[in-house]
């Protein structure tokens, strides 16, 4: 009798937050690897171009609305997730937003959208897609977190509290999903080049950098790209059974410097 429960062949993935940036790269990568995957993310005109995208060259992709405020989209996404491509074995959940905002600035009505979307809307989603996957006795779950969990930001009070408790629920989910077959792993990208924080505008950026640069946030230029996160992300669901990846930090690589020394 085999110690580890074999993964299916035929791994279907959940990518949340797939209209863009880590998640559109992620959901490229696992397609690649041979995953099919469901695209969830509320431009849904993005979703139905990548999965064009990803049909067009070989792999399997299902373009799925999913606004994770919403209770019943997020119940209409699991039902529809599942009925694409069949069980789920995958799912990475990796949609967020920042306000830019303080802790005491932020209107409370948009701190509890940034909890949302960051925290709650995951945890119903994972609620749903994840009991199946116990009983099937496999799969992974993939936490994009972010290193304000561990570097806290000022001006993003709503995202750091948000991821925070995405990592102490994704920490509980270890502990309790031990010896099921199911893996609960937290992927926390540092400073990264997506589209999140775009939309601010040049004067929140002049307000917000100084600050950053105060508490040492700003030590140098490098920022993570997408493609670079989602090569992780695949890696992590790709490791045999057996083998449990906790939590993967990846921080962006500093530009050579000229004047450098190893004294």
């Amino acid at each position: 009798m085999p110690r580890f429960a074999p993964h299916p062949e035929r791994r279907v993935a959940v990518v949340t937050g797939a209209s863009s940036g880590i998640g559109a790269a992620t959901a490229k990568s696992l397609a690649a690897a041979g995953h099919p995957v469901v695209l969830g993310a509320r431009r849904t005109e993005r979703l139905d171009d990548l999965a064009a995208e990803i049909t067009d060259a070989g792999g399997e992709a299902a373009a799925v609305a999913l606004d994770l405020t919403d209770d019943a989209s997020i119940e209409a996404f699991a039902k529809e997730a599942l009925a694409a491509f069949g069980p789920i074995d995958v799912v990475v959940s990796n949609a967020g937003d920042v306000y830019p905002a303080s802790a005491l600035g932020i209107d409370p009505d948009d701190f509890v959208r940034a909890v949302q979307i960051n925290l709650t809307g995951a945890h119903r989603l994972i609620n749903r897609l994840g009991r199946p996957m116990v009983e099937a006795g496999h799969g992974d779950l993939v936490f994009v977190t972010s290193d304000v969990v561990v570097r806290q930001r000022t001006h993003m009070a709503g995202y750091v509290a948000a991821k925070s408790g995405l990592e102490g629920l994704a920490r509980a989910m270890q502990m309790e999903l031990e010896g099921t077959g199911v893996r609960a792993t937290m992927v926390r990208p540092g400073p990264s080049s997506t589209e999140q924080g775009t939309t601010w505008s040049e004067d929140t950026v002049n307000e917000v950098m100084p600050h950053w640069s105060a508490w040492g946030h700003l030590r140098h230029a490098g920022a993570l790209r997408p493609q670079e996160i989602a090569d992780v992300i695949t890696y992590v669901v790709a490791v045999p059974k057996g083998t449990h990846l906790t939590l993967v930090e990846i921080q962006p690589e500093a530009p050579v410097s000229e004047n450098r020394s190893y004294k």
